[in-house]
This record gives structure tokens, C-alpha cells and sequence, in this order.
């Protein structure tokens, strides 16, 4: 899975995590939904798997989304575009990323996306309070070269044509429109680490609206698994979600955190995935008798811990 294409580099995807992710996942998927699709990292990865049949892509970041579309369907079209830009930036790399930026502001061109976030600081998206990208560009690279540019997309491409369904719409909408033999995959902006916005999204979503949301989900009965909250260290991200959902939690311990080795400390990130009450009766019901956390030295869970104990270990 390791080797699986992606052709953004994306701060917050779950590229990296996907592996231990699709081990929650049922083996046999009519159509996932990501209503927070971002980069589509596991839509790759459970395609990739031969998990899936088809896929919805849904994301409020418009840009986004449309880009998805172009590489998936299009994919020679949005690589010739990248391999000019990328042509065109050697007499000031600098200037020139900020030529595109602005162009990209006025126009929300997801071909010029491309670009931005391949030569964005970290491949971290950002957006100032009136919904512009401002991200600065890395100034110690020019950003993939053409070539394996290129390879990637249709890498992605050959994974997904033809399978997706592309939206921009507020993911309430989406989770209305489900069906009986779905399953979603959320990976939502939480609070704790932005307030009410993350300046990853063009705004945030409220903690009482997803939780309603979530209720509403159970009341279908729908099998569905959320990263959502986390830990660095002792110091914990993001509401944890409320156990009357009945939800199973899942740590995976992601590794020493980069940032916290530079200032000294030695700190282990922590992410947590949310199980669906229906998702876990499946799971208990199958041959799987323990799952692995992420980490030099993986830990054994016991299947499906309760997340009334985790809830209980984190406040």
C-alpha cells in the first residue's frame, strides 16, 4: 500500500495512516462516501485494495474537488497544464508562485491549484478570513517535476476513472442522500485545534451540528468509521465525541511528533478513529481478533475497546 500513487501533498491527509485505517474497513464496499474528501487518500488506498466499487467525493473546498475530477478524469489534460506552470518559474520562482497565487484568488482555477500545492510551504493549505489562499511557497524547492507529475496522476487516474461521483457541497447534505449499502469514511476539520474554523477549509464545522449529524447516521443504522481528536504527548486535540453516539474508539499511534524532537521532547502523535455502532457489530462478528497500533513497537488493542474507557483515560 506503501507504494499506492498521489500526486498531492496534502498536510493532514491520511496517506500514511490508510493501511491501519482499512483494517476497520468491511472487505466488500458497494460505494464509499468521503463527504470530507480532501486529497482522497483513502479512496485511493481502498481502491487500490479492490475494496471498493465506486466511490463519492465530496469536499467544501470547490478547488478541490474540481481538481480531483480533472486528474481522475482527465488526467493528460491537468498534467500538461502542471508541466508548463512548472516550466515557466525558473527566471523567479518566487515571484512567480505569487503571480499564480493571485491569478488562482481571482479565478479559483483548479488547474493553477495543482501547482500551488505543489510548491506551497509543507503542502499546507491555507486561507486568510476572506476565504483567499495564502499560503507562501517553499523557497528551498520548485515542487514535483513534470515527470513524476505526471506518473502519479495517471497512477490515480487508473485507479479511480470512471468510479467517482464529485461534489462541493456541505457534507449534511451528503450523509441525507446515503444508501443501505454504503460506507463512509469521515475525516472532518475538529475543533480544539482552530476554534470554530480550520484555515485548512474555507470554514469549520460545529461540533453540535456533526454530533446531530452522527445520531442521525446511527438512527439509519450506518456503517461508518471518523478520525476525528487526537493527542500529542499528554496534551489532547479536538472534543472527544460523546459516548451516547456508542461509538468505538480506536487510537493509532501515529510517531514521535517532528516538531516536538526540535524543541527536545520526545512526544508520540496520537490520532483517534471512530467506529459505527453497526460498523463494530460486523467487525466482532468476523475472524479479526486484534488490530495494531502505529509504531516502531505496535501495541495489541483488544477488539473494539471500549470507548468509554479511552473517553475516560483522555479527560
Amino acid at each position: 500500500m506503501a507504494n499506492l500513487p498521489h500526486f498531492i501533498q496534502y498536510q493532514g491527509s491520511k496517506r500514511n495512516l490508510a493501511q491501519y485505517i482499512l483494517q476497520f474497513f468491511p472487505k466488500n464496499i458497494n460505494r464509499l462516501i468521503e463527504p470530507f474528501a480532501g486529497t482522497a487518500a483513502i479512496s485511493v488506498a481502498t481502491s487500490g485494495n479492490q475494496i471498493s466499487r465506486s466511490f463519492w467525493l465530496n469536499d467544501l473546498n470547490k478547488p478541490l474537488i474540481e481538481l480531483l475530477e480533472l486528474a481522475i478524469e482527465n488526467p493528460d489534460e491537468i498534467a500538461d497544464l502542471y508541466s508548463e506552470l512548472w516550466n515557466e518559474q525558473h527566471t523567479d520562482s518566487v515571484a512567480h508562485y505569487f503571480e499564480v497565487r493571485s491569478k488562482f484568488n481571482k479565478t479559483n482555477d483548479p488547474k493553477l491549484f495543482l501547482y500551488l500545492l505543489a510548491r506551497c510551504v509543507k503542502g499546507s493549505v491555507r486561507y486568510n478570513s476572506e476565504g483567499l489562499f495564502n499560503q507562501s511557497p517553499d523557497k528551498r524547492r520548485k515542487g514535483t517535476r513534470p515527470e513524476k507529475m505526471r506518473k502519479n496522476i495517471a497512477g490515480v487516474s487508473s485507479l479511480l476513472k470512471g468510479k467517482c461521483k464529485f461534489t462541493s457541497l456541505d457534507y449534511r447534505e451528503v450523509l441525507d442522500q446515503i444508501q443501505d449499502t454504503d460506507f463512509i469514511y469521515m475525516d472532518p476539520p475538529y475543533q480544539g485545534v482552530c476554534g470554530n474554523r480550520d484555515s485548512r477549509y474555507l470554514s469549520g464545522i460545529d461540533f453540535d451540528d456533526f454530533v446531530l449529524a452522527l445520531e442521525q447516521l446511527n438512527r439509519k443504522e450506518a456503517a461508518f468509521a471518523i478520525s476525528y481528536d487526537g493527542k500529542l504527548g499528554d496534551r489532547a486535540f479536538g472534543k472527544v465525541l460523546p459516548l451516547s453516539l456508542s461509538l468505538e474508539r480506536i487510537e493509532i499511534e501515529v510517531g514521535r511528533s517532528s516538531q516536538s524532537t526540535l524543541l527536545g521532547k520526545e512526544e508520540t502523535t496520537v490520532e483517534s478513529l471512530y467506529l459505527s455502532p453497526s460498523l463494530s457489530r460486523s467487525l466482532v462478528n468476523t475472524q479479526i481478533n486484534d488490530f495494531t497500533c502505529i509504531g516502531k513497537k505496535p501495541k495489541q488493542l483488544n477488539l473494539l475497546e471500549k470507548h468509554g474507557e479511552f473517553a475516560a483515560a483522555t479527560r
